[in-house]
């Protein structure tokens, strides 16, 4: 199925509605500025939280935080050492371990689970600035592969302003 993530920006909120192909509110995406870290709340369309999205502040290299209720349910980190690209790597609760591929620069990449591709991300199909496309292949897993395309868009945001402010 695919989802449409629409990025919204305020002067002190950003928030970001994710619809169903049939432009159905499913969830959003809350970013709670003026915190030490970063927070975001994925919220359902009735307001109860899914899902918190924490960013540790003090790391070497981008790690986010998953959590439901509390309790840490994946981690996703950029690669220290990259060799072809930017390459993330995520740890579920679970125990298993995605990839998180492709050309991240342009948005386009794939979430793949042991070489199965479980989500592939796009913007290439929308004028829109701040839009951009999740085709999720494995429904049970829906709310958290858009999450984790979420955490890398941010993750991405941030390194492009980093490489701005330091010219």
């Amino acid at each position: 199925m695919r989802y449409l993530v629409r990025d919204r920006m305020f002067a002190f909120h950003e928030e970001a509605w994710i619809e169903t192909e049939h432009r159905e509110k499913v969830w959003r995406v809350n970013k709670k500025l003026f915190r030490f870290r970063s927070t975001f709340a994925f919220v359902d369309t009735e307001g109860t939280v899914v899902a918190s999205i924490v960013k540790k502040f003090f790391t070497i290299h981008h790690t986010i935080l998953i959590k439901h209720d509390g309790e840490v349910i994946a981690k996703i980190s950029k690669k220290f050492i990259k060799l072809f690209g930017d390459r993330f790597k995520v740890k579920l609760r679970d125990g298993r371990r995605l990839k998180i591929v492709g050309n991240l620069w342009d948005r386009e990449f794939d979430i793949r689970d042991e070489g199965t591709t479980l989500a592939h991300i796009s913007r290439r199909w929308f004028t829109i600035r701040d839009a951009y496309a999740v085709d999720v292949m494995s429904q049970p897993d829906a709310y958290l592969l858009i999450i984790l395309a979420v955490c890398v868009d941010h993750i991405l945001q941030d390194a492009k302003g980093e490489q701005f402010t330091n010219l």
